[in-house]
């Protein structure tokens, strides 16, 4: 199946999408009936006040949380209706995700950490691991660290190594929930270019950001407000995929 909205092709697709959490004596509506597409090749920001749902969203893009209601569809599958263990394979194949504070094993080396998703995937053979995952640090720009354990590394390192990582088995969308939110501002900056250089090279990115200026070297901003999509905007030329 090959998710569309009108007559595009979508890599995401979500359909009137709720998701409640139970706190005190009833619910808490978190996400209110949204209704989104994002294509192949779009780098999209979402924004918006704190609670007003950006994390919840992307737990649900990524299969980490699950709805209440509607769908979730991301390259042509629908995780909605995924069970556990085939959420685990299609997060493996199929998505990328680069988190705030890294998530690198500690007591593995950042070779070791990239070449685990391919491990548990098999998608690569155990030969070509080691020499894509060289290939994947010398992309991000630290190919001198990859027999290093992330102690070691600065902030920046380790989240080029996340992103990494995150491309591991190749898969078209890579999502991040404020990836630069640990970093300084120089360094934030230059992971923007990463991704910017990333998208042009087909990958389709969406990341969650408080950052105003970073969004605007977005092509898309999707802002959040209450649980539902209050604006979703082009940035100019750069909105144009």
């Amino acid at each position: 199946m090959e998710c569309q909205y009108g007559n595009e092709p979508q890599l995401i697709d979500l359909r009137n999408l709720v998701k409640n959490y139970k706190a005190g004596g009833g619910d808490v509506n978190v996400l209110k009936g949204i209704n989104l597409a994002i294509g192949p090749g779009e780098f999209v920001s979402v924004m918006g006040p704190s609670g007003s749902g950006k994390s919840t969203l992307i737990n649900m893009i990524t299969g980490i949380d699950r709805p209440s209601g509607g769908e979730v569809l991301v390259d042509g599958e629908a995780v909605h209706g995924m069970s556990e263990d085939e959420l685990a394979r299609w997060r493996g194949r199929s998505i990328g995700v680069i988190f705030q504070f890294f998530q690198l094993i500690p007591t593995l080396t950042i070779l070791e950490n990239i070449i685990l998703p391919m491990d548990f995937c098999g998608k690569f053979s155990a030969r070509d691991r080691s020499r894509r995952a060289m290939q994947l640090l010398s992309r991000v720009g630290i190919p001198g660290q990859a027999h290093k354990l992330p102690s070691t590394l600065s902030g920046g390192q380790q989240q080029r190594a996340a992103i990494a990582r995150a491309l591991a088995n190749d898969p078209p969308l890579l999502v991040g929930d404020e990836p630069t939110g640990n970093l300084d501002r120089h360094t934030a900056a230059e992971m923007f270019s990463l991704f910017e250089s990333l998208r042009e090279e087909g990958k389709t990115i969406l990341i969650v950001t408080h950052d105003g200026e970073l969004s605007r070297r977005t092509r898309r901003v999707i802002h959040l407000l209450d649980g539902a999509i209050e604006k979703d905007h082009a940035n100019g030329k750069a909105g144009v995929p």
